[in-house]
């Protein structure tokens, strides 16, 4: 049984375990790096003492849609096994006080992962595993019944305090920290049964809640000279440790299998046994997983060609590669994350603002990262949308984003997943958002 820890995710933009989508100004414009708006409390907290003097605060709500796909080929046949992804109303609270050369900011979000996914008929790692373990006995498929589920839930909420100062007319600067709080579980089974000689062949069965807190160090510096701003953020690399309450873990065979090897062959059933042990040992009660959330540098430059249209563009550099996961499953990556953002906004009348932006992520993935409970895929999304003055102090925001993924293909190998063939993963991703803006 191959229970390998899962990164279960809905909708997010950013690296494998960090979100960067929290504003609905980041839904309709992506880069926003170099902002001195409200949502600069996350992208840009050295920005926010060239914003709005005064207190402001903002309400946040979006809505993600994901599907997670995993084709199976092997010996000229094919499964699809389709998991469904998503998450209720997603929030996230910002507020700023600016007075003078000072600036305090805070912001309250899912900050990683963020969703629950579900897989109705099982994955290939369970179901192809145990297909083909029986028919190395001469147990053909057909002559028994597999009952396959797995699903699972992961966020990672996050709050953050940031205190900024302007050091000179064009240059600032800022310290804050992220509390963040690892909230999962992971329910699954596999069962073979029916067979009308031996009964129930295999039993396995997972219930296994996850949390834990870790703490993100963050400095920012912004220069804002005439039209044009430059701004970098520093996230430290985020230590979260996760300790198992199992509420249960079944990993055996049927009676009748069990007392058949006895008999035939006791050197096979020796084997199993310890494997199963082996792959279920992380997931006994109080084994700890890390979830490290990895540093994350972000650079931006933003120009105002006109009073009432800007433009930007933006890096993000994800440290994946250092930030430890379950067995150490970061040093099977390439290399930490790429992602490349650009947007423009314009005000089209007094009331009016409309945005567009792209960005692409790009992973270091590998074959020996890819899961069938925790798979990447590199991506293009697209966002746009507007904002609208209600008031002089209100301001009302909605956006929308896609992203479009590549799929990845996988050649599946006996020594590493149990079983031949090739796996391609898919994913579809949409988000819809709105929110609320105050001045006071």
């Amino acid at each position: 049984m191959a229970f390998i820890a899962a990164t279960f995710t809905a909708a997010q933009a950013g690296g494998l375990m960090t979100n960067t989508n929290y504003h609905i100004a980041f839904d309709r414009m992506m880069a926003r790096g170099a902002t001195f708006d409200i949502d600069a409390a996350y992208s840009n907290p050295a920005g926010t003492v060239w914003g709005y003097e005064g207190f402001q605060l903002s309400l946040n709500f979006q809505k993600p849609w994901q599907l997670r796909n995993i084709e199976h080929r092997s010996n000229g046949s094919y499964r699809l096994y389709e998991g469904v992804a998503s998450a209720p109303i997603v929030p996230a609270l910002f507020a700023t006080y600016h007075k003078q050369r000072f600036a305090v900011s805070a912001m309250l979000g899912i900050v990683g992962s963020g969703g629950f996914v579900r897989y109705d008929d099982g994955v290939p790692m369970f179901n192809v595993v145990l297909a083909g373990m029986f028919a190395q006995k001469g147990i053909a498929p057909d002559t028994y019944q597999l009952d396959s589920e797995m699903k699972g839930k992961q966020y990672i909420y996050g709050g953050q305090l940031n205190f900024s100062y302007k050091l000179t007319d064009w240059l600032s600067v800022a310290a804050g920290a992220r509390a963040n709080y690892y909230d999962g579980y992971y329910r699954g089974h596999v069962t073979a049964k029916g067979h009308p000689l031996l009964g129930t062949l295999a039993n396995l069965q997972l219930d296994v809640d996850q949390r834990g807190w870790g703490f993100t160090p963050i400095i920012s510096a912004n220069i804002h000279t005439g039209a044009l701003t430059v701004a970098a953020r520093y996230e430290f690399r985020t230590k979260i440790n996760v300790p198992n309450k199992t509420n249960e873990l079944t990993a055996e065979l049927g009676p009748k299998v069990t007392a058949l090897l006895q008999q035939t062959d006791p050197t096979a059933l020796a084997t199993i046994a310890t494997s199963l042990n082996q792959k279920t040992a992380a997931y006994q009660d109080g084994a700890e997983t890390r979830y490290d959330m990895p540093a994350l540098l972000a650079v931006a430059v933003g120009y105002e060609f006109q009073p009432n249209f800007r433009a930007t563009l933006e890096y993000h550099f994800f440290d994946d590669k250092h930030a430890h996961m379950a067995n150490n499953r970061q040093e099977t990556l390439k290399r930490g994350t790429h992602e490349f953002l650009a947007g423009v906004e314009g005000e089209v009348n007094d009331r009016w603002t409309l945005s567009f932006g792209v960005q692409r992520t790009d992973y270091g993935l590998t074959d020996e990262y890819q899961q069938n409970t925790s798979f990447a895929c590199d991506s293009y999304s697209i966002g746009l949308g507007a904002a609208v003055k209600l008031t002089d102090k209100v301001r009302l925001n909605a956006g929308y984003f896609c992203s479009i993924y590549d799929d990845y293909t996988k050649q599946c190998l006996p020594t590493r997943e149990g079983y031949a063939g090739t796996e391609t993963y898919s994913r579809t991703n949409h988000v819809v958002g709105m929110g609320v803006d105050f001045k006071f």
